[in-house]
């Protein structure tokens, strides 16, 4: 949905069609390690383990995991991202400061009534609005990291990494955000918790140091409402888009976050776009259902 919003054009490619780079960013691999080491402590610590065992463990992980072995060299060397700001050392630093810097934390993680700790969760169901084309209803789906109750009220808990600067008008961002807002609803249908909001604990990643900032975006029920109405009428029009079978690009997000993996072949004559998508890119159809 956030891909349709930001580019009929984008999500024809990248949703529908499958086609990713062959290479994936280094931006990606960062934050698949970061993310992936907060879900593994919060889930050692609900297991009963000690915050030190806890923090080493992950800790070992990550190096294990960006830690590389191919054919050619089987003893293995370091990743290198070729990028100074999200290397290797710098992720292993700011996995540990943020544990750090939020030890004594009264956030607790929310237990499911059927004992797991509510951690790193796929979701699925009716979304309330139903396919012309198939007479069935779509399905919202996605996945949560975190549910915290946190001064008495239950949140979602999201990871950020960013580049820029941690103050109210980075968080400010969220405050119309549909993911918060898809957050926000599937935390209240799916788990029946009485979520109120989304809290967004960011780390601005430098090459000398890392920060780290928490800011909450709180969704009202007209809120929530007013966004599900939306989210229909979305869906009409990727419908419409599907019956014309025309996707038409969105200009003004060519430049959204460094640029558009696309922008390169959508700047080509159509007549030759397949043969920069084929040597670019490959297909690897995303599975929405497949839970983590």
């Amino acid at each position: 949905m956030s891909t349709l919003q930001a580019c009929p054009r984008k999500y024809q490619l990248s949703i529908l069609e499958g086609w990713r780079q062959k290479n994936k960013s280094r931006h990606l691999i960062f934050g698949g390690h970061y993310a992936t080491a907060m879900e593994h402590f919060f889930k050692h610590q609900a297991s009963g383990m000690s915050y030190d065992d806890a923090l080493e463990a992950v800790v070992e992980e990550t190096l294990t995991a960006t830690w590389l072995r191919t054919e050619d060299d089987p003893d293995g060397s370091p990743w290198d991202s070729e990028d100074t700001k999200k290397s290797r050392e710098t992720l292993i630093r700011s996995i540990i400061w943020y544990f750090e810097t939020y030890r004594t934390d009264t956030m607790k993680t929310v237990v499911l009534s059927d004992g797991r700790p509510a951690v790193e969760l796929s979701f699925a169901f009716e979304s309330g609005h139903e396919s012309p084309f198939a007479n069935q209803p779509y399905i919202l789906t996605g996945h949560l990291d975190r549910i915290v109750e946190f001064d008495d009220t239950t949140y979602i808990m999201d990871q950020k990494t960013t580049g820029g600067a941690l103050g109210s008008y980075y968080f400010s961002g969220y405050d119309l955000d549909s993911q918060m807002s898809q957050y926000t609803f599937a935390g209240k249908v799916a788990f029946n918790l009485p979520i109120k909001g989304v809290i967004i604990d960011a780390a601005q990643i430098m090459v000398g140091f890392t920060a780290f900032g928490r800011g909450i975006t709180m969704r009202s029920a007209g809120q929530l409402e007013e966004w599900h109405e939306s989210f229909g009428h979305w869906l009409s029009l990727a419908e419409r888009f599907a019956e014309t079978k025309y996707y038409p690009m969105n200009l003004q997000s060519c430049g959204n976050y460094g640029g558009c993996a696309f922008k390169n072949v959508c700047n080509k004559d159509p007549a030759v776009r397949n043969l920069f998508l084929e040597t670019d890119f490959e297909k690897r159809y995303w599975n929405p259902l497949e839970a983590r």
